[in-house]
């Protein structure tokens, strides 16, 4: 009985040991758990800290040899530029700009190929990017790819640009404008220079940029219009006052061609082609017997002049084409009216018959039309009469 009560004895002071130790166990436990929760967020931060570094490191040397590319760039150092690009990308594998900029130093070394692939994944990314347009259109055009081109210039052009890069959408639609005249779509291109001349500034080297396009798009009234403007900013620009003075010799303006013209010259003696224009135009306005307020011995005097001139102009173009048969009928009858006409030509008869003048000027203008036709672009007085004759259409 005394053994059974020893070991009972013992189970009980077992048991209660055993109770007092799990009791000290739920008492520590929640101070070890937080000691561990502790230790896991000093790593945590301890790896977060390091990640945010690495990534701080990674990101401050991909810019930093992005910035030695951007620098290259606009020194067209293009094959450095490409190399600190490339470097750029290996921390910054996705990064735009870094491969727009790249793409752009691509293109700088001709390697469309590879910038078309770099500048299309752009694209992708953002259909709306502006330059991204740009240099697609470029290469597009450069390529003969019109349609392709003429639609990533309109993308350019109704892009959302940086108000420090508004330049380039106008350089967009100057490229634009260009690209229809080459392909002769003048229509289009006229729209395209109405648009960018409502969007201008007076400045005068853009409106004289504008006056150029609406010259080789046939508009010289516009184009006339975009030199005033230009002059308006810069009275002794030779380039607007030559401008005005071809648009304004196009027009048939002749008296406001002569006076830009003149002023042309004289601020650029080099300038030759208005110094034919001047002569030309003075030629115009000193031949025509049509002139208002022209004293009638004066306007006969020059009918006699045209008369003789056109009948020279006539036997040398019937000389070139004796092997025409055609050029040869048509000669011959004008040959045929000048000689029958010829006698009664003169001062004394014009004085006696108004009438005269009015047919002989008209066989004049008949025959600078079809030598002019026949046997190439007149020059000189001849070239002076032809005009003269288109002033008078229908009067």
């Amino acid at each position: 009985m005394k053994e059974c009560a020893v070991l009972k004895e013992q189970e009980e002071r077992m048991a209660s040991g055993k109770l007092a130790r799990y009791r000290f166990y739920l008492r520590k436990r929640p101070v070890m758990l937080a000691v561990l929760s502790a230790l896991v967020v000093v790593f945590f931060l301890a790896v977060t800290g390091l990640s945010q570094a690495y990534h701080a490191q990674r990101e401050s040397l991909g810019n930093r040899w992005f910035l030695r590319g951007v620098a290259d760039l606009n020194a067209k150092q293009y094959a450095a530029a490409i190399t600190e690009f490339r470097a750029a990308l290996l921390y910054s594998r996705d990064n735009y700009s870094y491969q727009l900029n790249l793409a752009e130093a691509l293109i700088g070394l001709q390697h469309t190929g590879e910038a078309s692939a770099y500048l299309l994944n752009l694209w992708e990314r953002e259909p709306e990017n502006g330059v991204v347009n740009l240099e697609l259109a470029r290469i597009a055009a450069q390529q003969g790819k019109t349609n392709d081109a003429i639609r990533y210039y309109h993308d350019a052009v109704y892009a959302a640009w940086p108000p420090d890069q508004e330049g380039k959408r106008r350089d967009a639609r100057v490229e634009l404008i260009e690209l229809l005249l080459r392909i002769r779509s003048v229509g289009d291109a006229q729209a395209e220079l109405m648009a960018l001349a409502a969007n201008e500034k007076d400045e005068p080297e853009q409106q004289e940029l504008i006056g150029d396009l609406f010259v080789q798009a046939g508009d010289y009234e516009h184009a006339l219009a975009a030199y005033r403007i230009a002059l308006r900013s810069d009275r002794h620009s030779a380039r607007a006052m030559a401008g005005a003075g071809y648009a304004a010799f196009q027009l048939g303006q002749y008296p406001v061609a002569e006076r830009y013209l003149q002023a042309a010259v004289v601020s650029n003696p080099d300038d030759t082609q208005s110094g034919k224009r001047l002569e030309t135009t003075e030629m115009v306005l000193n031949m025509d017997p049509f002139q208002r307020q022209i004293p009638a011995a004066e306007r006969d005097r020059l009918v006699v002049e045209a008369f003789t001139t056109a009948g020279q102009r006539l036997k040398t173009c019937a000389g070139l084409k004796d092997n025409d048969s055609t050029a040869a009928n048509s000669a011959a009858s004008l040959s045929y009216e000048w000689t029958a006409m010829n006698p009664r030509v003169n001062t004394v008869e014009l004085r006696r018959d108004p009438d005269l003048v009015e047919k002989a000027m008209d066989l004049v203008f008949r025959i600078e039309r079809q030598t002019s036709n026949v046997c190439g672009a007149p020059t000189g007085a001849n070239l002076a009469l032809l005009l003269i004759s288109k002033l008078h259409e229908g009067s």
